[in-house]
């Protein structure tokens, strides 16, 4: 309600003040106009970066201190496809070594899930090796999948609202959990907060309490006021902070790390490439053994980047399964008038098992096969005593009829438009955006290979993939899909005034609501921007104010903003072309004062326009739940757009008059002239 207040009172001010405010840049428009132009210049500059128009400058000079210092605070808007959404799980997925037995894979396994436990952020912990019964599900035994399901930060209702609770401000007492059990923070010790909940006396339950305070699931900071001699450390804010403590329990020798994947999404980025990352390389060659090797050098350099997390680079190891042959000796089997059908029989019965019947359950089926004891058949040398029948009766141990060795080969094998193909997986730090970290990576393995410390193998090529490459499809739509917008707005808007310059002028506005939306989106990503307390509420986490990249959300904003930005100066084009041609002008007096009367007509409507605007955004901007991960980015240049577009019921007027005073000034030259 004080948001909206606030919003309401400034536009009261602004339309009281509006026609002084007015008069004076219609005295000083060229003064005026440095305002929305440098609006627009500071848009252009925080889109594409500082270098992008200044990097021309020398070297001397770029090196200078103010210059650095905003080349570093305007680096350009990062770019992905989509904003990540929160799916409220993970879907952890590191792999082991190839030659790992089941049993070493599922004591993994088991182990990582109780680490994982451990988290008091976690939820629920489900994790599982190999494959289903289908072809469309390849994993390996050496790869695990399990899903994390985390709580939410606060605790709340079914509806998503969070539950408030009976607190006392006064006291400081250490976190605790829902149950009362104190929590402990990164060095391993219970630390106090400020503040504590009050609880029943019986049951040691929390109180409910419309005036309380929301209770939180997650550790926050631990202050180094309450808790002496101890480090400060930042606490769980976010969920990228539950994925950190996740990769931090995990390690474990033979085990890698694995990128931050959330189960739907996961699924939708195997579906599109076949990689279980979000970014990746795909490596096609020849033969296997030559794509690992590039795989692998591709590895030790992508580690090399800043802006990739190290940990979850990971080329695919694809020769390393250990398999067990048995050459039959021909020659030794015909000595003794055996068959390759006989000994490859007792071979099959003995290791893999035959089928001799079924059994019928009902509606159940269940094969009933023969074989060896494990423990007669789990090494080579158990394996050379098993006993092949001879026609005289005799009983030939196996290691008189065949060689048994291991053999190292590919524990899957993948292709694509017919060629072989291995993956490299790997993953950016929380803090770059997906499309320019690809770009990074392209840009140094080219390096290397122009260096000669990468030499690419004849027949071996490799591509990015993953959301890069949805990325580049909708950039390239996107190419034609703003311009034809803008466009489309423009010929409407000359339909409406019939004048070319006019248009022009009411479409200015949608240039500085451009500029306003990445002002906005600017302003997100600085830890100063409101953050302020209002009536008990930081605005920080009310709107949930953090760095945004540039994404498909953002664009579609952007569109939203282009059809509505330019109403303020509908209105105000439209009044005066109506006042200008139903009077005689005469002088650049008159001029101003119609000009004056026309906009004051319209300010109450503009104002209301833009207002009305603002207002319905608000509740997307501070959305929860289902949808807030991409709604909020759509409403972010929106709202900023149409918070600066307000100037346009400066801008229109003042460029109208500039116009009509020419247009008086030249033909009073030409009268004069006659």
């Amino acid at each position: 309600m004080g948001i909206i207040g606030g919003i309401l009172w400034g536009v009261n001010l602004l339309q009281r003040a509006y026609p002084y405010i007015l008069g004076w840049t219609l005295a000083h428009k060229k003064t005026f106009l440095l305002i929305p132009s440098g609006l627009v210049l500071f848009g252009f500059i925080t889109w594409l970066g500082f270098d992008s128009f200044f990097g021309w400058l020398p070297q001397l000079i770029r090196n200078w201190k103010p210059v650095s210092a905003l080349a570093h605070t305007f680096p350009g808007l990062g770019k992905e496809f989509m904003p990540p959404l929160d799916e409220g799980s993970y879907l952890l997925m590191p792999t082991t070594m190839p030659h790992a037995s089941m049993g070493e894979a599922l004591d993994v396994l088991q182990k990582q899930d109780m680490a994982m436990q451990v988290i008091p952020e976690i939820d629920v912990v489900v994790g599982k090796l190999g494959r289903v019964e289908s072809p469309l599900d390849p994993a390996p035994i050496s790869m695990f999948e399990t899903i994390i399901n985390y709580k939410p930060q606060y605790i709340v209702d079914q509806n998503g609202r969070r539950l408030r609770f009976k607190f006392n401000a006064r006291k400081t007492d250490y976190f605790r959990d829902i149950d009362g059990n104190p929590l402990r923070a990164l060095d391993g010790e219970a630390y106090r907060v400020r503040g504590t909940f009050i609880r029943d006396q019986v049951s040691g339950g929390l109180i409910l309490d419309a005036h309380g305070v929301p209770f939180r699931l997650w550790r926050p900071p631990l202050d180094p006021v309450l808790n002496e001699n101890r480090k400060a450390w930042g606490g769980i804010t976010k969920p990228d902070d539950i994925w950190e403590q996740i990769l931090n329990v995990v390690k474990l020798p033979g085990t890698t790390s694995a990128p931050r994947l959330q189960p739907i999404a996961a699924r939708i980025i195997m579906v599109q490439s076949g990689m279980r990352a979000p970014m990746g390389i795909k490596i096609k060659g020849p033969d296997l053994k030559t794509i690992e090797k590039v795989g692998l050098q591709i590895e030790r350099f992508l580690k090399q980047i800043p802006s990739v997390q190290p940990s979850a680079v990971i080329a695919d190891r694809i020769v390393g399964k250990p398999y067990l042959e048995i050459h039959i000796d021909r020659d030794a089997i015909a000595r003794y008038g055996l068959h390759v059908r006989h000994v490859q029989d007792v071979i099959e019965v003995a290791v893999g098992g035959k089928q001799l019947t079924t059994t019928v359950e009902g509606r159940e089926r269940y094969p009933v096969r023969v074989r060896y004891l494990r423990e007669l058949r789990d090494q080579i040398e158990t394996l050379e005593r098993i006993l092949v029948p001879a026609p005289d009766g005799s009983q030939i141990p196996l290691t008189q009829l065949a060689n048994i060795h291991y053999v190292r080969g590919p524990q899957v094998i993948k292709s694509e438009d017919t060629f072989l193909i291995g993956y490299v997986v790997f993953d950016k730090k929380s803090e770059y955006a997906e499309t320019d970290v690809v770009e990074e990576c392209q840009a140094y393995l080219q390096q290397k290979i122009e260096l000669g410390e990468f030499q690419v193998p004849a027949g071996v090529s490799y591509t990015f993939a993953g959301n890069y490459e949805n990325q580049v499809r909708a950039t390239k739509k996107l190419a034609v899909v703003l311009p034809l917008a803008l466009f489309i707005i423009l010929m409407i808007l000359y339909l409406q005034f019939r004048s070319t310059l006019t248009s022009l002028m009411v479409f200015s506005g949608i240039i500085v609501a451009w500029a306003g939306g990445f002002l906005m989106i600017w302003c997100y990503a600085q830890p100063w921007f409101f953050d302020v307390n209002l009536f008990g509420t930081n605005m920080r986490e009310l709107f949930q104010i953090q760095s945004i990249n540039l994404s498909i959300a953002i664009w579609v904003g952007f569109l939203a903003l282009f059809g509505i930005a330019s109403d303020n100066g509908v209105l105000v084009a439209t009044v005066l072309d109506q006042l200008f041609g139903s009077r005689k002008i005469d002088s650049i007096e008159t001029i101003q004062m119609t000009i004056i009367e026309g906009a004051q007509r319209r300010i109450r409507s503009a104002l209301m326009t833009s207002a009305t605007t603002l207002l319905a955004l608000l509740p997307i901007l501070t959305s929860t739940g289902r949808g807030a991960d991409i709604m909020i980015p759509m409403a972010i240049p929106s709202f900023g757009g149409m918070a600066v577009a307000l100037i346009t019921v400066f801008v229109v007027p003042v460029l109208y008059c500039g116009i009509k005073e020419y247009k008086l000034k030249h033909s009073t030259e030409k009268k004069e002239m006659v």
